[in-house]
Order: structure tokens, then sequence, then C-alpha cells
């Protein structure tokens, strides 16, 4: 589904010039589950939001089932991002004043063909908690309606930057195992940040970042549920 080819993103000039991606070359595919790796300043959130169209790249390629995005105009970006992905942040970014269905239903409203929100938050685990509004829910819950948000529009590709980073040990577990769903019964490219090595062991496979650089590409030879991680 993407290719990437010496792909760089500079920021800055002169002696302020900071190399956020090095030189990447990738591919990923339909249906895989991959986990980036690496330290702050690596260049994961960067490589993220090249993949999401958030960002253009300095130089060097990155197509999307053939097309160029370094080569797309703004609106041709904004229809990549609105058709073709789901972002999941570490922060939910829900509205308060909405209700979980609600807080859905404003992205099925722009969609083509989404799901109805009653179907995405069910899929998340949250059939009985869509007329609850942020407030009357928990940390993890909020994060799995920001999913089923993410979800709802059928993307291609789920793009998640540290979904469980403001989580404790077992509601992120919970966060993952909803993610590790969708890619399964969905077959959508999920592509998880974090810096937490042990979540490495349910991605199909595992890409490491140093200093914009990939620097190790591991598969697993299975994926592990996210109970028998060895937390």
């Amino acid at each position: 589904m993407f290719a990437a080819r010496s792909l760089t993103r500079i920021y800055g000039d002169g002696t302020a010039e900071v190399h956020a991606l090095a030189g990447i070359d990738l591919e990923l595919h339909a249906g895989e589950l991959i986990v980036l790796l690496g330290a702050s300043g690596s260049g994961k959130s960067t490589l993220l939001n090249q993949l999401g169209g958030l960002d253009q790249p300095t130089s060097g390629t990155l197509h999307y089932l053939g097309e160029d995005l370094g080569a797309c105009d703004e609106a041709a970006l904004t229809r990549f991002r609105r058709t073709a992905v789901g972002f999941v942040f570490q922060s939910y970014n829900l509205i308060p004043s909405l209700t979980a269905r609600e807080n859905v239903a404003l992205i099925t409203e722009i969609c083509a063909d989404p799901m109805r929100p009653e179907e995405a938050l069910a899929l998340v685990g949250l059939g009985d908690r869509m007329d609850h509004f942020p407030a009357q829910l928990s940390g993890g819950e909020q994060q799995r309606v920001a999913i089923a948000r993410a979800i709802a529009k059928r993307p291609a590709v789920l793009l998640c930057d540290e979904p469980t980073g403001a989580l404790d040990l077992r509601t992120g577990m919970t966060v993952l195992e909803a993610i590790e769903r969708i890619n399964r019964e969905l077959g959508t490219l999920t592509v998880i940040i974090t810096h937490n090595a042990v979540i490495a062991g349910m991605a199909d496979r595992v890409l490491t970042l140093s200093d914009g650089r990939i620097v190790g590409v591991r598969a697993n030879p299975e994926r592990a549920a996210v109970r028998s991680l060895a937390w």
C-alpha cells in the first residue's frame, strides 16, 4: 500500500537543520499490523505524519497505491486523509458536549460509505456506553471512542501515535485489544508508534528507528495476543 524510497524530511536550514527523516526505504502492505519503535526524536512521529498526509517530504518519494503523495496539492491530501486514513493520538480529542455516539457521528456525516456510529462503537466494546458523555467515561473508554471515530469511515489505514501513552497498564491492554480487533476483522493496515518494546510482540513486523533512519526490521513468526505479552 505504501512504498517509500529515500524519504527525507528536513526542518530548518543552515546550522539549525534537523534531519527528522534521513533516507527511509520501506514498504507497508494491506492488513499488516506494524509497530514503530524508537526513542524520542528518532523520527517515528515524522514518519507517521508522512504516511497520513499531514506533512510532505523534503526529498525522496512516498507512494500510496501508486500515487505520489509528495506531488499532491493540499486539496488532494485532504481527500486522502478524509477517505483513506484514520488517526488515533495519545490525546483523545473528543468534544465534551457530545455523547460517544455523537462524537463518532461527526466523522460518519462527511464520509461516503461509513459505518453506523453504533456499529463502530460495538467493535471497540462500547455498545452499552454510546450515550455517555466523555466526562462519564474512563480514559480507556474515551480512547476507544476515539478509535471508533477513526475507523467509522472504514479507512484502509489506521495510524496510532502512542495510543496507550496516557493510560495505565490494564486500560492500555484493553485499548490495544480494540486496535488488534480492528486490524484483524476489517483488514486495516495498522501502524502503531510506541516506545514500549513489549508491544512489539503483537505486530506482524517491527521497525526500529534511530536518528531518522530505520535501523532494524523484525518479522514476528506469529502475532502474540495482547494479554500474553510479558508486561
